[in-house]
């Protein structure tokens, strides 16, 4: 059963492919329209320029599916996983990992690109030996790719994999987590703004067209997940010493699951705006409702429908202690994309945290912190 368990949890993890890879589309099928010889129509030369795209987009999704299913297997609670071309980034919180976790993860990251590229080769052997000389072509040059992707996860910066296993030997080495990470994260938005920099260059002394684009592509996408990876670090300095009642809403969320939804939106939700709520039956928590649970049913239904109807059940709800630090509760409302939590003392509800107003929160102390 407990097999079961971790796989239904795996398979409710969301893969986020992010909007940059509509451009890592446009610039692979670019690069192979002008790698194939002109003796090949345009037509032919896009086709394979887009297969060999989703070929690759298909080989990252699965190498993060496999490093995923492990973490889930290994007892992380995922919820969702940002998905670049240089691999996926998740906001894991440092009390759900441990540094052999991670040593494991970044090792099977390393070891899977490496074992794509010897697929990749395999398959251009067995195309060469059968005279497919046009797939061939755009296996191997998708294989050279991968080979270049390997090489660089090498480079020890987040969120590479290099720069996942350097952390985790730091963070098993000094027991120090926060300092390897914000570091590392430093030095992949570094080493992303320089590529953007050689981009340029290349443009401007050199006229690569492909090449200066490709490069500045790649910088922009390794500033962004290497910003994204030691982001919750940030947080959580910015947070330090702040507990889950020091953020809490103190007015009382608390409602009646025999409330008619109708009244509940005309004398609470369009009264003071507030649209999260804990319903209750005295101090036992039965389940929230957040605006997705009002869009659930539609409006002409709202005065014939009970909030138990529409309500989130406890189940299902990730509750908040009031001693919880702050900075824990925030990167678990971001890895689960959670809107509020309620906050208990004991198994009584005193209040609600709102994501939004955390996160306020912890920009500004981390403006007045610099």
């Amino acid at each position: 059963m407990k097999v079961f368990s971790k796989m239904g949890r795996f398979l409710k993890v969301r893969l986020r492919v992010q909007r940059s890879w509509a451009l890592v589309f446009f610039l692979m099928t670019a690069v192979v329209v002008t790698e194939f010889p002109n003796s090949y129509p345009i037509w032919q030369r896009i086709a394979l320029g887009l297969a060999a795209s989703f070929l690759f987009f298909a080989a990252v999704s699965i190498r993060e599916l496999v490093i995923n299913a492990m973490a889930v297997f290994k007892g992380v609670p995922l919820y969702e996983v940002n998905l670049y071309f240089l691999g996926g980034v998740s906001n894991i919180a440092k009390e759900e990992t441990s540094p052999n976790l991670e040593l494991l993860l970044a090792i099977t990251g390393l070891l899977l690109n490496m074992a794509t590229t010897g697929v990749l080769y395999a398959v251009h052997v067995l195309l060469v030996n059968s005279g497919s000389v046009l797939i061939d072509g755009m296996i191997l040059w998708l294989a050279y790719a991968y080979v270049l992707l390997t090489i660089f996860h090498f480079v020890p910066i987040m969120p590479l994999d290099g720069g996942r296993l350097l952390r985790a030997l730091l963070w098993k080495a000094t027991d120090r987590y926060n300092g390897p990470t914000r570091i590392l994260g430093w030095a992949g938005q570094v080493a992303g703004f320089m590529l953007i920099i050689g981009g340029i260059l290349l443009l401007i002394f050199e006229r690569q067209w492909v090449n200066g684009l490709t490069l500045m592509m790649i910088g922009w996408i390794l500033n962004m997940a290497a910003s994204q990876s030691h982001r919750p670090v940030v947080m959580r300095r910015a947070l330090d010493g702040v507990l889950a009642r020091d953020v809490m809403v103190k007015q009382d969320p608390v409602i009646s699951r025999e409330l008619i939804v109708g009244q509940l939106v005309r004398e609470r939700v369009l009264a003071d705006g507030r649209c999260q709520f804990v319903v209750a039956d005295g101090s036992r928590i039965l389940g929230m409702v957040t605006m997705d649970s009002f869009k659930s049913v539609p409006r002409k239904r709202w005065d014939e429908t009970t909030v138990a109807s529409i309500m989130t059940p406890v189940k299902k709800v990730v509750t908040a202690r009031a001693e919880q630090p702050a900075a824990t509760l925030l990167e678990t409302m971001e890895a689960w994309r959670l809107e509020c939590m309620p906050v208990l003392e004991g198994e009584r509800v005193i209040g609600l945290v709102d994501r939004d107003s955390l996160r306020q929160l912890a920009e500004t102390r981390r403006k007045f912190k610099r």
